[in-house]
């Protein structure tokens, strides 16, 4: 194939309008944020994010390469099809449920990050340990993408892969670099645009080539491959349904979409935002299904491509680009690829800034440097923000298996962090010791079910298991979803044991060695207007959120509910007192 200059002049062209739209934004807001809030500012944007910057970059969180490629990948695959497209329904009701149930509470508190509930009710070990998997969700996506960003390139304009790969990750971390969440808002605005019009630009070109038969008649009929509709059998019900709910329920525990909810005006505009977001989600998968229709309507041998066809050479997850190329003129093909870059740096630079910002403030700040300034924060975050970003390009070039990892680590947020989200909210009483053994429960029963895409082994043989052609085990049994709820009711058990066996004297209080259950009624009920926990986060802000400032860093949490632990007993009566 050619190299293609004018593919490449459209590629640098589109990828400086982001980077000045990125370093505008950052110099747009470089005041915002108090004296001693700067660091803030960045992570959450002064909590004055807007209904429309706040609605397309919510969009464009989800709305990204793997979210295009996949939906036109799912519905292209003989076999699969539509039926098994579950990315759209599933990440529109995962935010439609995080704005019914999750934005409220986590707005309304105050807090900065995801894991800052975590860090205030069961302390900053576990919320350091809760961080691994965040991390590890955030990291394997944005390499994930990366790589898939390189792959699609060079499908089009046929450079190099790991030049279009470094290039791309320098640019969407320099932005990310200067401006945080703003730059990230700002350019989310202009990239979901330029999906919307690329993708949409060139169904029609593609769907009107000669090659392609009518995508209605292929939808329910045989005629190149399976109708692309697809179905599902009915000894898949059960991996369908632990897929599905994978996606709705552990698409919500992701500081990527919390960052968004918190850097909402008020938690009513949080909830709204969700809402937008979830509609934006299925709108922009619409041309995505249409042009994975429009492959399997192909009859690949009239055109350039030849034979045998995509998927007979493994490359059904190139589908879209593939579309773009052979079946659309050339002018057309570089904007759509200019829709697809677009795609994977929307996700990618917001991957990059969540991972950042939970290690400054959860990890750095609140663990071990609870004195640091704001100005030691800001560069903590810069820092990482390179360092976050160099990983994910470095596991994009080197990594075989980037996309198992990050199959796995997102199993890990839905297994581990989703519970725990629902415990820390909803579920008074709990504690770490729970927390921990809910944590190690849902690890356990995730790793011994096996991961193909890592050849991994199964240790547990679930009901309806069968081999692959590399003769790994595949679970048809929903295990994922076993492990999540065994993860959940275990934390409830074992923290409401624990805090009988301390309460009723049946464990001395020397022996609660994490300050869970007996600290948690002496320690911290020390002052009425000030509470220190015993892991040393400050809370000292008992008044309503200002829905359109900052917290400063002193405030860190807002926490009205420590209110209720105050009882009549002489113990805490005394404390009070003093």
């Amino acid at each position: 194939m050619a190299f293609h200059a004018e593919g490449l002049v459209a590629i640098v062209v589109f990828y400086l309008a982001i980077l000045a739209v990125g370093i505008w934004a950052a110099w747009k807001t470089k005041n915002t944020g108090s004296e001693g809030d700067r660091s803030e500012a960045i992570i959450v944007g002064g909590r004055d994010i807007g209904l429309l910057v706040g609605g397309f970059t919510m969009t464009a969180t989800w709305v990204g390469g793997g979210y295009i490629n996949g939906t036109a990948e799912a519905v292209y695959v003989p076999g699969y099809g539509l039926a098994w497209a579950q990315a759209p329904i599933g990440y529109s009701l995962s935010l439609v449920l995080g704005g019914l149930f999750f934005a409220k509470p986590m707005r309304s508190k105050g807090y900065v990050t995801m894991l800052d509930p975590f860090q205030q009710l069961y302390g900053k070990r576990m919320g350091g340990l809760l961080f691994i998997p965040a991390l590890m969700g955030e990291m394997f996506w944005a390499a994930a993408i990366f790589s898939a960003l390189g792959a699609t390139i060079s499908v089009i304009i046929d450079i190099n892969v790991n030049i279009s790969v470094i290039i791309s990750a320098l640019i969407a971390t320099m932005y990310t670099l200067v401006g945080g969440l703003y730059s990230v808002a700002y350019t989310d605005v202009v990239q979901l645009f330029c999906i919307f019009l690329g993708l949409w630009i060139s169904v029609p070109f593609a769907m009107s080539h000669p090659a392609v038969t009518d995508i209605g008649l292929t939808a329910v009929h045989q005629v190149h491959q399976a109708p692309w509709l697809g179905s599902i059998n009915s000894l898949d019900v059960y991996t369908w349904l632990d897929n599905f709910l994978l996606l709705t329920l552990g698409g919500i525990p992701w500081q990527a979409y919390f960052q968004r909810v918190l850097s909402s005006s008020s938690a009513t505009y949080a909830q709204v935002l969700s809402f937008l977001a979830a509609f934006g989600c299925l709108v922009m998968a619409l041309p995505a299904v249409l042009i994975g229709a429009i492959g399997a309507s192909t009859a690949w041998n009239e055109t350039e491509y030849g034979v045998p066809d995509p998927m007979t050479k493994k490359e059904a997850d190139m589908i879209l680009p593939i579309v773009l190329q052979y079946l659309c003129p050339v002018y057309i093909s570089f904007f759509g690829l200019g829709a697809v870059s677009a795609a994977v740096m929307s996700s990618a630079d917001s991957s990059i800034l969540s991972a950042s910002s939970m290690f400054a403030r959860n990890i750095y700040q609140l663990s071990f440097r609870q004195n640091a300034s704001d100005r030691e924060i800001v560069w903590v975050m810069r820092i990482t923000v390179f360092l976050f970003g160099a990983s994910a390009t470095a596991m994009a070039l080197l990594a075989s298996s980037v996309y198992g990892l990050w199959y796995l680590s997102s199993d890990l947020v839905y297994i581990i962090i989703f519970p725990q989200l629902l415990c820390v909210l909803f579920i008074k009483g709990t504690n770490t010791y729970g927390a921990i053994a809910g944590y190690l429960f849902g690890l356990v029963l995730r790793i011994t079910g096996g991961e193909p895409y890592l050849y991994l082994q199964p240790l547990i043989y679930y009901p309806g298991c069968y081999p692959d052609e590399n003769n790994i085990y595949i679970q048809r049994f929903p295990f994922k979803t076993l492990a999540m709820l065994t993860s959940f009711f275990t934390n409830i058990i074992v923290s409401y044991l624990a805090k009988y066996l301390f309460e009723s004297g049946t464990l001395p209080p020397k022996l609660d060695f994490l300050d869970a259950v007996v600290a948690r009624y002496s320690r911290e009920h020390m002052d009425k207007a000030t509470l220190v926990k015993s892991d040393n986060i400050v809370l000292n802000e008992l008044a309503p959120v200002n829905p359109r400032h900052s917290l400063t860093l002193s405030s860190t949490f807002t926490n009205k509910e420590a209110f209720n632990y105050v009882d009549s007993s002489p113990e805490l009566s005394n404390t009070e007192d003093n």
